[in-house]
């Protein structure tokens, strides 16, 4: 089977890379020439574990190849994949005008059956829209419409992606007839052999899965957020209290870490999205608006946090911050916590220095005006405080001699929890956690 992914950021790039993978001849297509050029030459344009090596090795099999022609890349597939971003807008909308582009562009370019299927998160009524651009494009160039649209959401965590659709926990798969379903069926039989969980849907509640899997996550996070806070005033652990209440099989332990908030090109983007259409459709969703704000207030109260620990004035003060990226094995820096956090300690007057594994050259555009270091040690050399913000494994053990000796004073706030705090105190550390 041929199929084409049209875009090459995360999604698409992840998608192309693992179907061909699977033996499927793969076209990646993406309007930005220079990208394309790089992934000709093997640079990849993220960072995502075992990306480049899965790439080069289905490129050298003849599985996987790139282009700027969309057009033609449609004309010698069967099953299109829309993969473009879309980005919130101001009051939280998805734009959709990426998806618009393809759509017709795709409608121009038909010249048989095609089944058209969104793998980018789009609101619940999207696919509806592609039909009617996808005809738009069709009527245009006056070819005959003859196409399906599908919806096939991804749930690809950033650091794990190739694991998550090599080996996923389901597969969703929304139509609205039996020629798309049994296409897309057909497309993932390797999956079927290996007994994944497929839920086979109407094409409404395939939109609707992604929305609702990722609020319900993100709601997880704000919660053993808010009980942090409350066990820092009755002075009760909250990791022990997420043991206890992860244990329980109706709860799971997944999702109960608490910290400065969640970030990343998902959780931020679909919560607000979910919650803008809802409220168009009149159907208000109360619970995920309250785990939004939530969100946002932990990452001020990230800010006092640290000011506090500090002796409540940061001015003229030096914060190291370790971990810039919004989770580890990622360089994504969209609406990663560490942002915020660091924006509102230069409020308060401090100066930053700052280290992360792959972030850094990520992070400078939005963080021009602080210092980027080569390692942990670098960071941490004549600092005040000492701020740990993304738990890369390579923070979990940290020569703390080491990082006491470059200090101006032992002070260490764990927005993660990283460390146990008797042993830090016990090594000569002032220690501030998070619910601890």
């Amino acid at each position: 089977m041929n199929i084409c992914v049209v875009g090459t950021g995360y999604v698409g790039l992840v998608t192309g890379a693992c179907f061909a993978e699977f033996g499927v001849n793969v076209i990646c297509a993406d309007k930005d020439a220079d990208k394309i050029a790089g992934l000709e030459r093997g640079e990849m344009p993220i960072y995502e574990p075992g990306l480049d090596q899965l790439v080069e090795r289905n490129v050298a099999q003849g599985r996987l190849s790139f282009t700027t022609d969309t057009v033609e890349a449609v004309r010698s597939s069967l099953v299109v994949f829309i993969a473009v971003q879309t980005p919130p807008m101001d009051d939280g909308a998805t734009d959709l005008g990426a998806v618009r582009a393809v759509s017709q562009e795709v409608g121009s370019a038909l010249n048989g059956f095609k089944v058209i299927v969104t793998k980018s998160t789009v609101p619940v009524g999207t696919s509806e829209k592609v039909q009617q651009w996808v005809g738009e494009g069709a009527a245009k160039e006056g070819v005959e419409p003859n196409f399906s649209v599908a919806s096939n959401p991804e749930f690809l965590r950033e650091g794990a992606a190739i694991g998550d659709f090599l080996r996923p926990d389901r597969v969703v798969i929304g139509a609205n007839d039996d020629a798309s379903l049994a296409i897309m069926k057909d497309l993932y039989r390797p999956l079927f052999l290996n007994e994944t969980p497929f839920v086979l849907t109407n094409v409404a509640t395939a939109e609707l899965t992604k929305y609702a899997a990722n609020a319900f996550l993100a709601t997880k996070i704000s919660f053993i957020n808010e009980m942090a806070n409350l066990c820092e005033v009755v002075d009760a652990n909250v990791q022990e209290l997420a043991r206890g209440i992860g244990l329980d099989g109706r709860i799971g332990k997944k999702f109960l870490h608490a910290g400065p908030g969640f970030g990343g090109s998902c959780f931020p983007k679909d919560t607000r999205s979910a919650a803008h259409f809802a409220r168009e459709l009149g159907e208000g969703l109360d619970i995920v608006e309250a785990v939004i704000r939530v969100n946002e207030k932990q990452r001020e109260r990230m800010v006092a946090k640290i000011s506090k620990a500090a002796g409540g004035d940061l001015s003229g003060r030096t914060v190291s911050i370790l971990g810039l990226s919004f989770k580890p094995e990622t360089d994504d820096m969209r609406d990663a916590p560490a942002v915020d956090i660091i924006r509102g300690l230069q409020a308060r007057g401090a100066s930053i220095r700052a280290f992360d594994p792959v972030a850094m050259e990520a992070a400078a555009s939005q963080l021009p005006d602080i210092t980027y270091c080569k390692d942990a040690y670098e960071a941490c050399a004549g600092s005040d405080v000492l701020v740990l913000v993304t738990e890369w494994n390579q923070f979990r053990m940290l020569d703390l001699e080491r990082v006491k000796g470059v200090m101006n004073h032992a002070l260490v706030v764990d927005l993660r929890n990283v460390y146990d705090p008797d042993k830090m105190k016990a090594a000569g550390f002032e220690y501030v956690s998070v619910g601890r």
